[in-house]
């Protein structure tokens, strides 16, 4: 468990090879990176495990010495192959206490959530998540087949006051990221707007 990290992260970032060519890939983390993510997830969901492994590896170097926990989506094997790699893990992957008994006590370990009763579920798991998502907050092409869950859950989450961090995804840039924060989010997750942009820098910093 990591808690010191989620008490400064305002942004948390995720490198997504649905938007990031496999050229730009140590480049885009970098900018992540320099614009102040406070977590970076590597997030390859058309990719084998073993494609997943090479594009680890490739940035890894980028997290030596820092102080930037990296993570690694729905992919167990691999976290657990490469100690001080942290796990996000959706509502269909894998069982968060079953990931944490791999994991063991240190390593990172998120759970995406949808709805209210999810979030409960999340929150019960205090003692084995790090952090929780909530989303998509707005409609995103990231998570088409979601409905948006609105700013109504974000304030409902709040109001059960989370012992864990919970971060919101979905949708979120710079025309809505305020009253994201506003409603009470822990911290903010955007994906394309940043990834997509000349200057990923300059946008994490926008958001962070």
């Amino acid at each position: 468990m990591q808690a010191d990290i989620f008490q400064t992260t305002r942004f948390y970032g995720i490198l997504d090879t649905g938007y990031v060519n496999p050229k730009n890939w140590e480049t885009k983390c970098r900018a992540l990176l320099e614009g102040g993510a406070g977590i970076v997830q590597l997030r390859a969901k058309k990719e084998s495990h073993d494609e997943r492994r090479k594009l680890l590896e490739r940035i890894l170097p980028l997290f030596d010495g820092g102080n930037v926990p990296l993570v690694i989506n729905d992919d167990l094997e691999l976290a657990v192959a490469y100690p001080g790699i942290g796990l996000h893990v959706g509502q269909e992957d894998v069982c968060p206490r079953d990931a944490r008994d791999y994991l063991g006590p240190g390593a990172i370990l998120g759970l995406s959530t949808h709805s209210q009763e999810q979030a409960k579920g999340a929150i019960a798991m205090a003692g084995v998540l790090d952090y929780f998502a909530v989303g998509p907050i707005f409609p995103t092409g990231t998570k088409p087949d979601y409905e948006a869950v609105g700013l109504t859950l974000v304030r409902q989450v709040r109001a059960m006051n989370p012992p864990i961090p919970f971060f919101c995804i979905g949708g979120i840039g710079p025309s809505n990221a305020a009253e994201v924060r506003e409603a009470g989010a822990s911290g903010l997750v955007a994906v394309s707007c940043v990834l997509c942009t000349d200057d990923t820098v300059a946008a994490v910093r926008g958001l962070a």
